[in-house]
């Protein structure tokens, strides 16, 4: 049966828009990514102590947990694209003044380098609340039964994010860039391994707010009726709704969990596996292009055929059971993979603890996403994502320095507690999966 013209540029234009704000979002989670290999050293410029990393860290997701619900509700309020533009403009005046921080600190003192630090970071972190926006905008345009395999692609543009991201940065940094860079730019821009990546991070930031002004529209749909919350009514409606409250807890403890761990495997490589950096990195982008291809291909194909729901109980189950047997990884090689000959048995379980690590994530996170979006109300989806984004901010708050007071103590307790964190977002899921 021939499909009506006037259905198929309705088709078009709703993967046009998909695309636009999927490539917008790639672009500044490019930038993103571009300062990850250069901020543990940056901080170590200024001779403090290791512990303003994590602060660092902390000091982003918090200030990302207090934006992303007032963003959400201000873009079902005023649009989806005046937020997202306004975003981009924040972050890349964000990386801008991260990239002379070191210039202030070596002018006015060390202090001032790190004040100018952390306003950067929180910045950034206010500005990141722009992705509550991004999935409303992609559940504006798509239909119900179509929104998974959507969202996955969102999550997809991120993990090729923190696929490249982290390549430039190092480039950026090297010796040969940062000779040649200071050789042709004048003297008032610094041109050192650090600020070179963080100007990087604001220019590909500067070029997805010039796609967003050109390319981005704003979608057709209901708007709220604009009452103001604060951040605490937000959150207290949010768990007085019963379509949302499990979804919530879920978010929050599932960030937790994940996010902990994230920042734990780098010390654990190096530990357990003598892993210098380049060979953590080629983990890490492996981890990458996995999650690149489950939460883009694998997470849209399989919604058409399972509920969002059990897929978010069967990528908990995974979650857990990829936590809880990664630090064993050595034994359980060589116990269980001892005929592997092209790599050593203790990667290969690493590569497959790894794959499962990765399945799961795509599985649990996008399917939270969609169980976000279709248990919210049209006019209020930017709201629902805000706030969910929010309980996930606050999980990678607490999780970070939680987890590495954990990692000090006994190395395997991080990653089996992650497992433990997420049973009861199982629970929960399985819950509602009845």
């Amino acid at each position: 049966m021939a499909v009506p013209e006037g259905a198929t540029a309705e088709i078009r234009g709703r993967r046009r828009a998909i695309a636009v704000v999927i490539g917008i979002v790639f672009v500044d989670l490019l930038g993103f990514g571009v300062v990850i290999p250069i901020l543990p050293y940056y901080v170590r410029s200024f001779a403090v102590s290791d512990a303003v990393i994590g602060l660092l860290a902390a000091s982003y997701s918090l200030m990302q947990f207090l934006a992303a619900p007032t963003l959400g509700r201000l873009s079902d309020e005023r649009g989806r694209r005046p937020v997202i533009l306004l975003s981009l403009v924040g972050s890349t005046v964000a990386w801008t003044v991260f990239g002379v921080a070191g210039e202030v600190g070596a002018i006015a003192g060390t202090a001032a380098g790190l004040a100018a630090l952390f306003s950067s970071r929180m910045l950034a972190g206010a500005m990141g609340g722009n992705i509550a926006a991004a999935n409303a905008y992609i559940a504006d345009v798509t239909p119900a039964e179509r929104r998974a395999g959507a969202l996955g692609l969102l999550g997809a543009s991120f993990s090729l994010g923190f696929i490249f991201g982290p390549a430039l940065g190092g480039l950026a940094a090297s010796d040969a860039v940062v000779r040649a860079a200071d050789a042709v730019l004048p003297d008032l821009v610094p041109t050192t391994q650090y600020s070179l990546p963080s100007f990087l991070a604001a220019g590909l930031s500067l070029v997805a707010l010039v796609l967003a002004l050109r390319f981005l529209k704003e979608p057709d749909r209901l708007r709220g009726a604009g009452e103001r919350r604060t951040l605490i009514d937000t959150f207290r409606d949010a768990l007085a709704d019963s379509s949302l409250r499990g979804l919530v807890i879920a978010f929050f403890l599932f960030s937790l969990a994940f996010s902990g761990v994230q920042v734990m495997f780098i010390p654990f490589a190096a530990d357990v596996y003598g892993y210098d950096a380049t060979q953590v990195a080629l983990f890490l982008s492996y981890l990458g292009v996995l999650g690149a291809v489950n939460q883009g291909v694998l997470v849209g194909r399989l919604s058409r055929v399972v509920r969002p729901a059990r897929l978010a109980v069967v990528g908990a189950a995974l979650l857990a059971s990829a936590l809880a047997m990664l630090p064993f990884s050595p034994e359980l090689g060589r116990l269980l993979l001892p005929w592997v000959d092209l790599v050593a048995p203790e990667l290969a379980w690493l590569l497959v603890a790894g794959a499962v690590l990765s399945l799961g994530n795509g599985l649990l996170g996008v399917s939270l996403s969609t169980l976000v979006s279709t248990g919210a109300s049209d006019e209020r989806q930017g709201s629902a994502f805000g706030v969910t984004q929010g309980a996930g901010s606050l999980g990678r708050t607490v999780g970070p320095p939680l987890m590495g007071v954990l990692y000090v103590a006994t190395y395997w307790s991080p990653f089996v507690v992650g497992a433990l964190v997420v049973l009861p977002v199982l629970g929960l899921l399985a819950q509602r999966a009845r």
